[in-house]
């Protein structure tokens, strides 16, 4: 298949069928691609119903496997947990038609992309490398993404068709990933930072205090706002982000690094999905207007606890 197929006749097969799989589903089809499947692990369970629902309103076909979906793909998406990425492509590996584009969206480590396309491009697909740069929902399929190995520049006028935002990165596999992952490292462990630190700074109830000396350092950033962002962060997508960080902390790991910061966010960030998925930090999708109120609940939880922190 060329490159230069036009988006309408494309037929493409999205494995992950969670928020980002949907918002991509929904784009697509915006961008005219008739032909959208997908397939995802908990379709014959009972969480299955969204699935459904979203795919029958946006016409998209729910295959019955990893398989059945890689039949009848030119371009297969992979956008499941970064846990998963190398799983997903041994799944999808035999049953891929020649030269089938796939190209993994996945927050995972170099490592880990390099073992997914060795599998993919095994079995005579053309694996592309993406790292995603920044949030998904805000910008939609417009979220600006590195492309890595070598069919990247091939794959790109496709991508640019569809409505991606697509930058060559390297034609060397892992360089995008170890872009994404060690900018990682610093962006999802400020967050995990801040949680630590103005909890702990409002139980000592010197929060006011404590910001005034980050306002002092850092006059530049907002902290009252930069930290009810964080919170709402950590608390809507502290699971994904902790699934991030554990290849982040492989990321490290690889280069023969301790990743000392990087597993400490990573527990930090499942600590606050644990909380988040008890109901202890309130509505998740609700908006945050002041990280106070989630820094107190935080407390209570572990209050509730014991005074014990499960974080690690």
């Amino acid at each position: 298949m060329s490159a230069q197929i036009l988006p309408e006749r494309c037929r493409i097969g999205i494995v992950g069928y969670g928020e980002v799989g949907r918002i991509l589903a929904e784009d697509l089809r915006t961008r005219g691609v008739a032909r959208i499947g997908a397939y995802d692990v908990k379709l014959g369970t009972a969480k299955e119903s969204p699935l459904r629902e979203h795919a029958s309103q946006h016409g998209v076909m729910l295959a019955v496997s990893h398989a059945g979906l890689a039949t009848e793909a030119d371009l297969i998406i992979s956008a499941v947990t970064a846990s998963n990425t190398v799983a997903v492509a041994e799944a999808l590996a035999p049953a891929l038609r020649q030269d089938t584009w796939y190209l993994d969206f996945n927050s995972a480590s170099p490592g880990a992309k390099k073992r997914a396309a060795r599998l993919i491009d095994g079995a005579g697909g053309r694996f592309v490398e993406g790292a995603v740069m920044t949030s998904v929902p805000p910008h939609r399929i417009r979220v600006p993404m590195l492309l890595g190995g070598p069919h990247a520049e091939g794959i790109r006028p496709l991508l640019d068709a569809l409505g991606f935002v697509a930058t060559v990165a390297s034609a060397e596999l892992g360089v995008a990933s170890a872009t994404k992952m060690c900018r990682s490292v610093m962006i999802k462990g400020l967050e995990a930072m801040v949680v630590e630190s103005f909890v702990a700074a409002r139980a000592y109830g010197v929060e006011d205090n404590v910001l005034a000396s980050l306002k002092e350092t850092f006059p530049g950033i907002d902290w009252e706002r930069q930290g009810t962002y964080f919170f709402q962060r950590v608390i809507q997508h502290g699971r994904r982000r902790a699934e991030e960080m554990v290849e982040a902390a492989a990321t490290v790991r690889e280069i023969g690094l301790e990743p000392l910061s990087a597993q400490g966010t990573a527990q930090r960030q499942a600590f606050m999905a644990d909380l988040a998925d008890a109901g202890a930090l309130g509505d998740r999708q609700a908006a945050r207007t002041d990280w106070r109120l989630d820094a107190d609940r935080v407390l209570a939880a572990v209050a509730r606890r014991g005074g014990q922190d499960a974080g690690g």
